[in-house]
């Protein structure tokens, strides 16, 4: 007898996407945040759950293993699925479903705030004051207007922050191989050919392409010497794109002016982390998408697309990460949505 749980790997989710899976008979459970992949299996296999809502913790191939054969779908509440192995689903047949553009201006919206807090030195200057320091004088800030700014990656979150950036009159470069010609002009986004091009014209650098073995560690030593001295970097997107040692060493030399960051290599950084040392980064703990707002939208999506799923439903065909490794995805896939 197939059941009708839903493991998800974290936090509760929003109370409307609660509703919507109760409302169709389903009910869930919930791991303890970060819990390890032996945690999540175990849980899989007790509860014989139909599908995952992919938070927080890994999911790899044994831990699929775990829920087979009951296991049907796997949906990230979010787009990054640096944490779930697709091609060990895409093996055992498991869709796995993202909530594509739902948190997008959420996200858009922490870049630019980390992004002007970087720039414009908010934070150690709030941190000086409240040490009842005034360092006024001698002064001298930098102004945005004028700058190049480049967007590595251009999917809904970078095009939800060309969109906002362009208010702050920088000129946009992007770089993204996978992206038309027609997303570049309708933002207008001067197109990168290349990663050399993209850093050569990016005084500020933003990060919105996802975790694979290709961008992984994508920011070394070797990328970052080509920016601009003085330049910035933004990151909202996985902390794995970074080499953590190079940014640190370039924020030390000056040839970095400063980077604002929402993301790290390992979740949670340790005590000791190099960024919590340097007054020019300025960071936050992941928590570009979770508003209310783009928390809720995210929730629903998800929930919709385990619904979908497990029902034999239709999704959009953008929303199936591994639908063309899976042998037969033609009952999930349409074109609308």
């Amino acid at each position: 007898m197939t059941t009708k749980t839903i493991l998800v790997t974290g936090p509760e989710l929003a109370p409307s996407a609660s509703q919507y899976l109760a409302n169709h008979g389903y009910t869930t459970v919930h791991t303890p945040p970060y819990a390890d992949s032996d945690v999540i299996a175990k849980l899989l296999r007790e509860t014989q759950a139909v599908g995952v809502i992919s938070r927080m913790g890994r999911l790899d191939a044994a831990t699929m293993d775990a829920g087979l054969p009951h296991l049907k779908v796997i949906a990230k509440h979010g787009v990054g699925v640096d944490n779930i192995d697709t091609a060990a689903a895409a093996e055992r047949n498991i869709p796995v479903v993202v909530a594509t553009g739902a948190n997008a201006v959420s996200v858009a919206e922490h870049t630019i705030s980390l992004l002007l807090s970087t720039v414009k030195r908010v934070v150690p200057l709030d941190k000086s004051l409240h040490e009842g320091r005034w360092e006024k004088p001698g002064f001298s800030g930098v102004e945005l207007a004028g700058k190049s700014m480049g967007l590595f990656g251009m999917g809904a979150i970078a095009q939800a922050t060309a969109k906002m950036a362009a208010g702050f009159a920088v000129k946009l470069y992007g770089f993204d191989p996978y992206a038309p010609d027609a997303v570049f002009e309708e933002y207008g986004v001067t197109r990168c050919n290349t990663i050399d091009e993209l850093m050569l014209n990016s005084k500020i650098l933003s990060l919105h392409c996802p975790l694979t073995d290709q961008t992984r560690a994508i920011i070394n030593a070797e990328n970052i010497a080509k920016m601009p001295v003085g330049s910035y970097i933004v990151n909202t997107a996985r902390g794995g794109l970074i080499d953590e040692e190079a940014l640190v060493a370039a924020i030390q030399s000056g040839h970095l002016a400063g980077a604002g960051l929402d993301t790290f290599a390992i979740e949670p950084p340790s005590a000791d982390h190099p960024f919590l040392k340097e007054d020019a980064i300025v960071v936050t703990p992941h928590i570009g998408g979770v508003t209310t707002e783009g928390s809720t939208r995210v929730s629903e999506d998800a929930a919709l697309g385990v619904v979908r799923i497990v029902e034999g439903q239709a999704l959009p065909a953008h929303r199936i990460i591994n639908r063309n490794l899976l042998a037969d995805m033609a009952p999930f896939v349409s074109q609308g949505e």
